[in-house]
């Protein structure tokens, strides 16, 4: 059995459909991990200040699970087990202050501690309160804080557990999840060196177990059940190559995102200032080289203690005068990615000790999305967007004016030219 799972989990890696190569890979997907923790932090701040409200819709909340449910197909429907269902009344935090608050306290344990044995006592916590409606699905939360602790949950990854291992785990009770936890981990330790210690990687593998792309090994040591299965693999392949399209879309996605970072990189150069990329987008190819090729590979006079600097060093693109080493322009590509993640990571830096010599915030996505993002930014947690006067840069201006600008540009002037003020109204 053992060799078996072990050839899986081998064709499961290479397959380019596979949640492994679709989304635990995805470049975007580490950026989400702080956006969703400082969303989950203004919960918690909004809760204990009593300004939660007694609605799921336009709560800090909806807007962090929102995020957690568009990445990609593993969490699709992430939101569901949150939304207010007034004939059920669940899950009832909504309307019950005492439950809201007990929530919110779990949320800030689990933000603070980093222990395994910090997290579960949490979890046991909030299950002895009996909250109704509020079930193993907080774990999507808990995950995007403890990855190497709390594996991600859905009905598909349940399935895939169960299928792979002969069990029997049932959804909606913590106790359940708590006990295919642990299962999750003793698999995980089997076979860590063709996963990781995210969990991401072998929840994403009983994700597809479970949403029925993959055959899970038969259980029982039968040779005409092994070539079955072994057949079932073969197809899955074939499928694949049928998906090559879908894929090869998302990753010109992926390129675009690249391309726009690339312009951004040149004409701040070409404007006088230096440049940092994105830390973990700089080794990305871009033209004849990398992406972080001239630019800065240490952030002058940046303090890694300070609030939020880790947000900060992911920000796609900064400008940074050279001479008093003052970030001048933050850049955020939104292509693929929630509009949600990039404007947490600007509202990290501008209210950050950062920003001193800020003039501008910009949203770079393409020429369509921006009556979605000014629908986003309807959002109660988006409050403060008015007063960081967040511009919209389209792809279209910026292509069409970047080589004009680059020759006889001067400051910021020509950037907000092209760019539109945002604000929520």
């Amino acid at each position: 059995m053992t060799d078996l799972i072990r050839y899986l989990i081998l064709r499961w890696r290479h397959d380019p459909a596979s949640t492994y190569q679709s989304w635990f890979l995805w470049d975007e997907r580490i950026k989400n991990f702080r956006s969703i923790r400082r969303g989950l932090q203004q919960v918690v701040a909004e809760i204990t200040a009593g300004t939660f409200g007694v609605a799921y819709r336009g709560s800090p909340l909806e807007t962090v699970v929102h995020s957690i449910a568009e990445q990609r197909q593993i969490f699709k429907g992430a939101d569901h087990a949150f939304l207010w269902k007034p004939k059920l009344r669940i899950p009832d935090i909504y309307e019950n202050p005492v439950n809201q608050k007990a929530f919110g306290q779990r949320l800030d344990t689990c933000l603070c501690c980093n222990t395994e044995e910090h997290v579960v006592s949490a979890v046991h916590a909030i299950d002895a309160r009996k909250i109704k409606g509020l079930g193993p699905a907080v774990a999507n939360l808990l995950y995007f804080l403890h990855p190497s602790i709390m594996p991600p949950f859905n009905t598909a990854i349940v399935n895939g557990y169960n299928a792979l291992t002969g069990s029997k785990v049932k959804l909606g009770r913590w106790e359940e999840y708590l006990a295919m936890r642990q299962g999750v981990l003793k698999l995980n330790e089997t076979y860590r060196s063709l996963l990781s210690n995210d969990l991401g990687a072998i929840g994403g593998l009983l994700f597809d177990l479970g949403s029925g792309r993959y055959s899970a090994p038969p259980l029982e040591n039968d040779e005409t059940a092994r070539k079955l299965w072994e057949t079932d693999l073969r197809q899955v392949r074939e499928q694949s190559a049928k998906e090559a399209r879908i894929l090869a879309a998302e990753r010109e996605t992926d390129h675009t995102h690249t391309e726009i970072q690339g312009w951004l990189r040149d004409l701040g150069h070409s404007l006088g200032y230096d440049v940092w990329i994105a830390a973990n987008d700089r080794s990305r190819p871009w033209q004849n080289g990398k992406l972080g090729d001239g630019c800065l590979s240490v952030f002058p006079g940046f303090a890694t203690e300070t609030q939020g600097a880790q947000s900060v060093r992911l920000i796609d693109v900064l400008w940074l005068d050279r001479e008093s080493h003052g970030i001048v322009a933050a850049f955020e590509v939104e292509h693929s990615t929630t509009i949600y993640s990039g404007i947490v990571r600007m509202l990290d830096l501008a209210l950050g000790s950062e920003a001193q010599a800020l003039e501008g915030l910009f949203l770079v996505a393409p020429d369509k999305r921006e009556a979605d993002v000014r629908e986003q930014l309807k959002r109660p947690a988006f409050s403060r967007i008015a007063d960081l006067k967040v511009r919209y840069l389209p792809y279209g201006a910026l292509e069409k004016d970047r080589k004009a600008i680059e020759r006889f540009g001067h400051g910021l002037k020509p950037i907000q030219a092209i760019s539109h003020l945002l604000t929520p109204a």
